[in-house]
């Protein structure tokens, strides 16, 4: 089925009568009105994680004390009066949802490896501040999600939790690196999941699984120190809906004084409400940029044509579309980048990983190693000069515009074990394989872009049948430019489905510190294009 006919195709976002497929939104409104327990709910979403999880592998344990967590908030709701709720709407609004954490995320007297087989029996003394929000909003964890070694790849397999698989194709990856979350949200393991965002981590796994996730400005969500103080990161939240990935994002921002370059944000998305039909009556008038290849990124026909249906179902409700270009090449974007990891996150990993090299996965080794080499040509001055000029590129870009849409993957899939230490090659699916040696549109390096030529590209910007081939499989990814420019909010959500047969994102983009500019246009495009919120299985 083509990618168009999927799109158009899919269901009118119905959850099915399971309990756990049930949003974070549906779930609350069945505690409110006794429909539903809080541990019944838990029990249903532990069930799927049993059912499901050998053939997945995103969760890395289950939780016994949320149950304890479950029964407190089921006796809440059987017995609270009607004041009782609505104060717990305000105070709580989370009371009674199981959450899945990225095990990144520290939990007290729980492990904290971050995939690291030598961190194996490191305990964590205090929760994570997110972690800590959601307990105090009622919420809880019930289970903790694969990620790959030190968040560093955006696939997620390592020696330490084996490999983590695609519910939608298990022959492909979630994403990374926060793929264990996505895979289960996309397989009904948790309604809500943390995350986190470096260079893609939170919107690639959404991406590939059907899910939406919101990277936040930085400084929005307190982080862990001493790298919450690297301007290209931040935390956040995972769901299926973007009503419930707002849900735990205003639960999650604000300053806290573990970090201290966490902000203030009164009134964060205030009145927002993502199922109101304001929200599609409110994009009359709204200038909306396009940018299909974000420069020269070798972006797939079928993800061309799924962000293209997602416009043209913007215009049709009253948006002002056009579509712009910006002079970035996937090159110059990667060299930037990895300037900045070479001299914040590669030293980071060295200290953490030191004497333990023989027992880490190829790719950490190889990220270490190419960080390192980017950062050895160019100084750290000369990484601020390239992001400051980008940063100044996006801003002309989007001057007149209220948010600009585009792809979150040029490339709709990735292998679910690979390690991509050769490039890769993007084939006639859109998979991006693993591959060596130099084929039709390499980039060596040089400069040049992938593609560069029109070498393996499509009249419509998108690769043919042909394939391009990368030397470095991050430049396959359109979302590091946007951390780079880390003050834009962004939520990714679904725009169709690939030809590989899972889904691609579409990454909504707002002007700095304007969230609700972005989740105004996501809950557009899911009111506008309903999604299937579930992967089969």
């Amino acid at each position: 089925m083509s990618s168009t006919s999927t799109s158009a195709s899919a269901s009118d976002a119905g959850t099915g009568s399971e309990p756990w497929a049930l949003s974070a939104t549906e779930a609350i409104a069945a505690f409110r009105t006794k429909e539903l327990s809080p541990v019944e709910y838990l029990s249903a979403v532990i069930g799927r994680i049993t059912s499901e999880d050998e053939r997945i592998n995103a969760v890395t344990e289950v939780l016994e004390e949320a149950v304890t967590s479950a029964k407190e908030a089921e006796r809440f709701y059987t017995t609270a009066s009607p004041e009782d709720l609505a104060e717990a709407a305000v105070a709580r609004p989370l009371l009674g949802l199981p959450v899945i954490a990225k095990e990144k995320h520290a939990i007290a007297g729980r492990t904290l490896t971050q995939g690291l087989v030598h961190e194996r029996d490191t305990v964590a003394d205090a929760d994570a501040a997110i972690v800590r929000r959601i307990r105090a909003a009622g919420g809880f964890v019930h289970a903790r999600a694969t990620s790959p070694e030190f968040s560093c790849a955006t696939v997620t397999h390592s020696p330490m939790w084996g490999v983590t698989r695609n519910p939608w194709n298990a022959e492909l990856s979630p994403g990374g690196s926060s793929g264990g979350s996505g895979a289960a949200l996309a397989s009904g393991f948790a309604p809500l999941a943390t995350a986190s965002d470096i260079a893609g981590s939170t919107r690639l796994p959404a991406a590939f699984t059907g899910t939406v996730g919101f990277k936040a400005p930085y400084g929005r969500i307190p982080g862990a120190q001493p790298l919450a103080a690297d301007w290209y990161r931040g935390d956040g939240p995972m769901a299926r809906t973007v009503a419930d990935a707002a849900l735990l994002a205003r639960v999650m921002v604000g300053v806290d004084p573990s970090d201290h370059a966490s902000i203030a944000s009164p009134g964060f998305l205030d009145g927002f409400d993502a199922t109101s039909t304001e929200v599609v009556e409110g994009l009359k008038g709204k200038r909306i940029a396009l940018c299909l290849r974000l420069g020269d990124f070798p972006v797939g026909e079928d993800i061309i044509a799924n962000t293209r249906a997602v416009a043209s179902a913007l215009e049709a409700a009253g948006a002002i579309v056009e579509e712009i270009e910006l002079p970035w090449t996937a090159e110059r974007i990667f060299e930037t980048a990895f300037t900045h990891f070479g001299n914040i996150l590669a030293p980071a990993m060295r200290a953490a990983t030191r004497g333990h090299e023989d027992t880490l996965a190829d790719y950490t080794l190889r990220f270490m190693a190419d960080a390192e080499a980017v950062a050895g040509r160019h100084s750290f001055y000369e990484g601020l000069v390239a992001e400051a000029q980008i940063q100044s590129e996006l801003a002309t870009a989007m001057d007149g515009f209220d948010v600009l849409l585009a792809p979150t993957s040029a490339v709709a899939g990735l292998e679910a074990d690979g390690s991509y230490l050769d490039g890769i090659t993007i084939d006639s699916t859109g998979v991006g394989r693993e591959t060596s040696g130099a084929g039709p549109g390499a980039v060596h390096g040089d400069g040049a872009g992938p593609g560069g030529g029109g070498d393996g590209m499509g009249p419509g910007g998108g690769v043919d049948a042909g394939g391009v081939r990368l030397e470095h499989y991050w430049q396959s990814h359109m979302t590091m430019p946007f951390n780079i420019c880390n003050r834009v909010p962004i939520v990714n959500v679904p725009s169709g489905m690939a030809d590989c047969g899972i889904p691609t994102g579409l990454q909504v983009i707002a002007h700095p510190y304007d969230d609700r500019g972005a989740f105004d246009v996501a809950a557009a495009v899911e009111q506008l294009m309903p999604w299937t919120r579930l992967a089969p299985g």
